[in-house]
């Protein structure tokens, strides 16, 4: 017999999971896959702006997090939209008992320094992002008033609209027709039609 009992296991199993967020279908998630696939026991993505009001893929992994697990996400603004948001779920985490990590700067929550350093980077992290959004706006303000063009330019060029306007007003085609011969769609030759008549009023 035995003296003393075999553990075979630890009875407390610290899982870490991973939170994967990129704003557009058209961004690609392979270097957050990448750096957190060899660290991590799962991975969860969602393809949502930073400013979405519900988050169900980062809900859904928040509510499957059990005390000692830890949330992992590569780079600080993948998960969260502000300071206040990323302090209050981060705090909401650790009254949880659930740790929160930045992988590619290694720095986690478990440790009143990790603490310390995540709040620093949570206020440089929103200082960017409102940094940027203010020289945007100033730089759209400033070309607007150069006169240059915001936007996607126009599908119909200023001559394609006169021959379709011709073609309408002259021949007696709908503009249903119209957009056929010229190529386009109904509310493309609808709205082309309208923005001329805006600057020529003009």
């Amino acid at each position: 017999m035995c003296d003393a009992p075999i553990i075979l296991k630890s009875l407390i199993y610290m899982k870490k999971i991973a939170y994967i967020r990129v704003s557009t279908p058209e961004q690609r998630h392979d270097r957050q896959v990448e750096g957190l696939k060899a660290v991590c026991d799962e991975l969860h993505v969602e393809t949502l702006s930073a400013t979405a009001a519900k988050r169900p893929v980062y809900d859904a992994v928040f509510d499957m997090l059990m005390p000692g697990d830890m949330l992992v996400v590569w780079d600080l603004d993948r998960a969260f939209r502000s300071v206040v948001d990323a302090l209050t779920e981060a705090e909401k985490l650790r009254s949880r008992g659930v740790h929160f990590q930045i992988a590619n700067l290694n720095i986690d929550t478990s440790t009143p320094a990790g603490i310390f350093v995540y709040t620093m980077l949570s206020a440089l992290a929103e200082f960017e992002r409102r940094t940027l959004s203010q020289r945007t706006k100033e730089g759209l303000k400033a070309a607007r008033k150069r006169g240059a063009r915001i936007g996607r330019p126009p599908v119909m060029n200023e001559c394609q609209v006169r021959q379709a306007r011709d073609l309408i007003e002259k021949h007696g085609m709908t503009k249903a027709g119209a957009a056929r011969r010229m190529g386009v769609q109904r509310w493309t030759l609808a709205r082309s039609l309208e923005r001329e008549r805006g600057s020529l009023c003009h």
